[in-house]
């Protein structure tokens, strides 16, 4: 039978470098994007390794959650019809802003990072756990542990830092990870998150040379900081992307869930803070009433 995977933010970068792995392994692979343009070469990369099956892309845009929801549905509706299942669900989509900005009402960083990627999944849970045993991706980072710990609001007191906000988002998001895992036991959908480590991409080229993204505190040390980042940030998206298809296609794998895979492509130990079952119904509750599952 065929294995299908969608990949978000698969256009370019360590997205599309995912998306390479996965038609190298068999898949047949959406890629997710709002440019066409960019989707178009995508596919036409992918589709030049000669794959099992062809890739395409589908346009939506993920920082706007009317179109997750329509993504989502057009998705649904499309494996229900072929009788195809949904085998992998890689969400890669991910953003750091200089300034603090709103998204459909919503602060930028927890709704790209955090809430468009929990609603895609949840939508898509019915068709994950009927083509199981299937597999959910969620990429993090390393900088959850610059993330502020309170999660009583989308945003913590105190003012806008990129940084720090981007960091608690895909805390966020790894808290649901692991509670989402905990939640599907037993369903065949095994669920994981995925370090990729660093790399130079759209994101970090630019973004990280603006020192208003951190905390005064860290301000005077971030040249240093920076350089450390970006020479950690300077590998190609190839190696970054290692740990997300090891997540989505590793044989070794196969019954577990609720791990994260490193940089190293093994097992890494998640930080306390995504663990905590306080921060967990948080998130959840902040989830749940920023992205209802039925549309309003």
């Amino acid at each position: 039978m065929k294995r299908t995977a969608v990949v978000t933010a698969g256009t370019a970068g360590i997205g599309l470098e995912t998306a390479l792995g996965l038609a190298a392994a068999g898949f047949s692979v959406t890629v997710v994007g709002r440019d066409a343009g960019r989707g178009e070469r995508a596919v036409g990369r992918i589709n030049a390794t000669d794959p099992a099956h062809p890739a395409r892309f589908l346009s939506a845009d993920l920082a706007a959650l009317g179109e997750v929801r329509a993504l989502a549905d057009r998705i649904t509706s499309e494996h229900t019809a072929s009788g195809e299942p949904l085998t992998v669900l890689v969400n890669n989509v991910g953003a750091m802003f200089a300034d603090r900005r709103d998204l459909s009402g919503v602060e930028a960083s927890f709704l790209v990072n955090h809430l468009s990627p929990y609603l895609l999944t949840e939508l898509l849970l019915p068709t994950l756990t009927a083509g199981a045993p299937s597999r959910i991706v969620n990429v993090t980072t390393g900088a959850v542990a610059a993330a502020k710990r309170v999660f009583d609001a989308v945003e913590p007191p105190g003012g806008y830092y990129g940084f720090h906000w981007y960091g608690r988002a895909k805390l966020d998001n790894l808290a649901y990870t692991l509670d989402l895992a905990a939640r599907l036991e037993g369903t065949g959908v095994s669920v994981f998150a995925a370090d990729p480590g660093g790399a130079a991409t759209d994101m970090t080229n630019g973004t990280m040379a603006d020192p208003k993204i951190v905390s005064p505190a860290l301000r005077l040390l971030w040249p240093l900081v920076r350089r450390t980042f970006e020479r950690s940030t300077s590998g190609p998206a190839s190696t970054a992307a290692r740990s997300s298809i090891t997540a989505a296609t590793d044989e070794a794998l196969t019954g577990r869930t609720g791990i994260v895979i490193g940089a190293e492509t093994r097992p890494v130990s998640p930080p306390r803070g995504a663990t905590d079952p306080r921060v967990a119904d948080a998130v959840r509750r902040l989830s749940e009433r920023y992205a209802p599952l039925a549309a309003t």
